[in-house]
């Protein structure tokens, strides 16, 4: 039987938001050239702007494309974490552990009902963990497929999505820019794209009482990693270039998921490239992360209100966490222009494939060296009582 957790009307939302926990890095990971996993920031990019004029289109019958119809579920993200554990020595204290992406389709489910989603979640040791349901998204990417045999543009879609990863290219350098040669920032252009590299951040953040883990990668770094404190993360997003209303409100559509994607992972600044209808580069504009709310509120014409997002997203993580009480399987499933969430259970027992045995195990070794510490501690001496001191003769 399923519980569901209504959308409309999302009024009910509405009003200052729920108290969010500044997202904070705590640790990464990185895939290299040839998707295989890394622990640290060796695919860390830096941004260093463009050159406006750039064919987006170029280079696209050598794109490297990474491959994703294999189910890779959480694994990397809870290398990471395991990784972290064993090195603080205990696990960490979340609620809820995903991928940023899933917690985009969340938030951004008042204002964006044109997709459904699937996703599948487990309880294990106190946190929920949450992953897409693969399935799904294949089989969505086939009726997608499907519907786009009609496409009547001149350029294909491929295309036109390879042209978001060629900007990423024009817009960085794999060093500091005083690191790296007038040469390679030059003939970026002449650079194979490549999306099978990537630079992951895990964070630590929070929604009203929930403490969230969330991994997402994180397109390039303005100046460098501070020690501690806030990071100057860039995302980068590619857009047509505005020439009438229509276009102002679809980029306002847009920026529903440019801003939770950013917020939810502390990414202070989004550089938009704009580009003609067929693919050329026009211009880029900095936009701040945290103005995007009120900037969009200040329009007559608003679409979203990014408070809505937080208080709906606060409001349903508390609604999941008093839904997911017992292990199994369990399916949150969204459809197309659905009006509420569903969550029910799809196997009674085990945790799927969501939660890996590597990390599995990984907490079964933290359990038994917590164990030791602790007896260890327990059979060590009392240290001897100090003397009471003679008392003074008078």
């Amino acid at each position: 039987m399923a519980s569901t957790f209504p959308i409309q009307p999302v009024t009910r939302f509405a009003g200052e938001s729920e108290p969010m926990k500044r997202p904070k890095e705590f640790t990464c990971f990185s895939y290299d050239e040839n998707h295989e996993f890394h622990l640290g920031d060796q695919s860390l990019k830096w941004y260093y702007p463009p050159t406006l004029g750039a064919d987006l289109s170029r280079g696209y019958e050598s794109f490297a494309k990474h491959d994703d119809s294999q189910d890779e579920h959480l694994d990397s993200l809870l290398k990471a974490i395991a990784a972290y554990e064993k090195e603080q020595s205990k696990p960490i204290d979340a609620h809820i552990v995903t991928w940023r992406g899933m917690m985009t389709k969340i938030m951004a489910a008042p204002f964006d009902d044109r997709d459904g989603f699937e996703m599948n979640a487990t309880l294990y040791r106190g946190c929920i963990f949450i992953e897409e349901n693969h399935e799904y998204k294949e089989k969505s990417r086939k009726t997608q497929a499907a519907q786009s045999s009609g496409w009547k543009n001149p350029i294909p879609q491929e295309v036109m999505q390879y042209w978001g990863y060629k900007f990423e290219t024009l817009s960085t350098i794999p060093r500091p820019w005083g690191e790296t040669s007038r040469e390679y920032i030059e003939n970026r252009d002449e650079e194979i794209v490549n999306n099978k590299e990537q630079y992951c951040s895990v964070v630590r953040t929070g929604i009203g009482k929930t403490v969230l883990c969330l991994g997402g990668e994180v397109d390039a770094i303005w100046d460098s990693k501070p020690a501690s404190g806030p990071i100057n993360w860039v995302e980068l997003k590619t857009t047509a270039v505005i020439n009438t209303d229509r276009d102002m409100d679809n980029f306002e559509r847009k920026l529903l998921k440019f801003w939770i994607q950013s917020f939810l992972l502390g990414v202070p600044k989004i550089i938009v490239g704009f580009r003609s209808k067929d693919g050329l580069l026009i211009k880029t504009q900095e936009i701040e992360t945290a103005s995007i709310p009120t900037t969009i509120q200040k329009r007559g014409r608003a679409n979203w209100d990014g408070n809505t997002c937080i208080n709906f997203a606060n409001a349903f993580l508390t609604f999941l966490r008093e839904t997911i009480t017992e292990e199994g399987v369990w399916r949150i499933r969204r459809l197309a222009r659905s009006s509420h969430i569903e969550v029910f259970q799809t196997e009674e027992v085990g945790h799927g494939s969501i939660v890996s045995e590597e990390f599995m195990n990984s907490r079964i070794m933290l359990d038994i060296q917590q164990r030791k510490s602790q007896l260890q501690a327990l059979s060590q001496p009392e240290p001897e009582p100090e003397p009471e001191p003679e008392p003074e003769v008078a």
